[in-house]
């Protein structure tokens, strides 16, 4: 079996099986909505057709699973500092065997960890932060976008405006004055909610006793929630301008729906294209954005295996000592960033109606 056809059946069975549950839930669903569902399966058929797709999906479900089950992958806890006990494992280069045995493959850092059981929780950490910014930042640039679109005037004046002012100052930058205040904070109501400490602790893959260093990790996603809103205003904010034109949304007003519901079942679904291109980027974007507020020293700090925070301590020391690590870990956030965008890419094919219809077209329908 082709692997074009091996993703194009997996896909169609998640359909299948959705389409199973909302009948289940609304009986007569399928039947309703059948030119959607005969939709999803072209999607899908497109998507199997694309090979950056098809291998930017494959590095998401990779780095997906390993963010998952990570934790439990690695060998070694991040906590222990086998340093203390050999010295001989500061910095320890790679041991390749034959030729060097007894010491990590990719060798160690400075507190004789090995830099690839630390990877594994790394992996976790990265994943949860960029999952949290985009599906937390993006659903407030969504709601003020669809406002400011389809109300005008004196409310989208203001929303814009306010939206200006956030993309007038550079992301970083206020993302570095954002998580230069909020630990404190952010620590404090920790110690005050140890429930939710220990739940935080549990979705990070970290003990809960680190939660000074929790509250860093907390700081960085607070501050970049803070600044991730603003581009999905803008592009939200530009496709209701047109969709609210359209006769259906007219008619909608016309037999007395709600703004909340007009705004929810007919302008959203129709604007939902880019927006789910967009956070497929962004989630690349995300974690680049983590690794580099921790590598200039915003994010935890010791014992937590964060990725930016591990190359820059590498960093003291390269290249003489740790090129090797800095080369792992920096691998390790290219390959996360270049699956995404390639996912991304794929899906903005993928949602155009007139690289489906082509693809139906070529291929018989």
């Amino acid at each position: 079996m082709s692997i074009v056809k091996a993703v194009y059946e997996a896909l169609v069975k998640v359909i299948n099986f959705y389409v199973l549950v909302r009948d289940k839930l609304s009986p007569g669903w399928s039947t309703k909505n059948s030119s959607r569902v005969k939709e999803w399966k072209l999607m899908a058929y497109a998507f199997s057709k694309s090979k950056i797709g098809v291998l930017g999906g494959m590095i998401v479900f990779v780095v997906t699973l390993l963010a998952i089950i990570g934790p439990l992958l690695a060998w070694e806890p991040y906590w222990e500092y086998k340093v203390v006990e050999d010295p001989e494992l500061w910095y320890h280069p790679p041991c390749i065997p034959p030729w060097c045995s007894g010491y990590p493959l990719l060798g160690t850092d400075e507190w004789g960890r090995d830099i690839i059981s630390l990877s594994f929780y790394g992996f976790r950490i990265s994943f949860v932060i960029s999952l949290f910014v985009v599906f937390l930042g993006a659903p407030l640039g969504i709601l003020l976008g669809l406002v400011a679109g389809y109300k005008g005037g004196l409310i989208d004046e203001v929303i814009m405006r306010l939206t200006d002012i956030f993309i007038a100052f550079p992301g970083l930058i206020l993302a570095i004055a954002f998580a230069s205040v909020f630990p404190q904070r952010i620590r404090a109501f920790l110690e005050a909610n140890t429930l939710l400490r220990d739940f935080l602790s549990f979705i990070f893959g970290l003990r809960p006793n680190e939660y000074a260093q929790l509250a860093a990790i907390l700081s960085v996603w607070v501050a970049m929630v803070i600044v991730w809103w603003p581009g999905y205003a803008r592009i939200v904010r530009g496709s209701v301008l047109s969709v609210r034109e359209q006769p259906f949304i007219e008619a909608a007003k016309l037999v007395g729906l709600p703004t909340r519901k007009i705004l929810i079942k007919h302008v959203l679904p129709n604007v939902l294209s880019p927006i789910l291109v967009m956070m497929t980027f962004d989630l690349a974007t995300a974690t680049l954005f983590a690794a580099a507020l921790s590598f200039l020293g915003l994010g935890p700090q010791e014992p937590v295996p964060e990725l930016g925070y591990l190359i820059s301590k590498a960093g003291n020391f390269f290249p003489e000592r740790t090129a090797h690590i800095v080369l792992y870990y920096g691998t390790i956030l290219l390959v996360i960033a270049l699956g995404w965008n390639l996912l991304g890419d794929a899906l903005r094919d993928v949602l155009d109606p007139r690289t489906r219809r082509s693809i139906e077209f070529r291929e018989g329908g």
